[in-house]
């Protein structure tokens, strides 16, 4: 489980496949994150969940099976693309964003990008399937990111728009500020949302 709050940046330093058809990623870190890392140790990776392997001060390795592939941006990144890192939360911490599973829901893209005073509205196009489970006002995590929707649209029969505002810290300590219209983003519904759409989808059944 996860907050949302982008702990540090990383860097991909290799994403190979292996002969079996999966991938081996290669991430590099800064030594004050990996300081208290162990392998087997859970760390979201632009919002999905990855296990620790071979720790050192240098960063970390992580299986990424075909599933996972699939369903996220993880096998596309490019070879020294920013990353947003973070640890799993403990029962100690504090819950400053929202709680995020690191289970991609599907993958979206930046539609547009428009200055608002200081800080900057995000467009995102979803997948229609979402649409139900995006709410204005709501929680949902980008790339890993906890933002909160500010309104959902209609865009056709296939897809669904949001928009998010994104401050000047979270442009500076996340991927966002190297990222741009078109990109491929990794989207997670607030899991409250996720229960809520089941316990309707049983009582339509009944």
């Amino acid at each position: 489980m996860f907050t949302g709050l982008i702990q540090s940046l990383g860097h991909v330093l290799a994403c190979t496949r292996n002969a079996a058809g999966d991938y081996q990623m290669h991430c590099g870190a800064p030594a004050e994150f990996m300081a208290d890392v162990q392998l087997g140790d859970s760390i979201a990776i632009d919002g999905v969940c990855l296990t620790a392997l071979a720790p050192t001060s240098l960063g970390f390795q992580a299986d990424v099976s075909l599933e996972t592939a699939r369903l996220t941006t993880i096998s596309g990144l490019a070879l020294g693309a920013s990353i947003n890192l973070e640890k799993s939360l403990r029962a100690s911490d504090r819950l400053g964003g929202h709680f995020v599973s690191g289970h991609v829901d599907a993958i979206g893209r930046v539609s547009a990008i428009m200055q608002e005073a200081r800080s900057q509205r995000w467009d995102f196009i979803a997948p229609r399937r979402l649409a139900k489970l995006i709410a204005a006002k709501g929680s949902i995590a980008v790339n890993g990111v906890s933002l909160t929707v500010n309104q959902v649209v209609d865009v056709d029969a296939e897809s669904v728009q949001f928009s998010v505002n994104l401050i000047p810290h979270t442009l500076s300590h996340t991927s966002f500020g190297t990222i741009s219209i078109g990109a491929a983003v990794n989207l997670e519904i607030d899991v409250l949302a996720r229960y809520v759409q089941r316990q309707w989808e049983l009582r339509d059944e009944h």
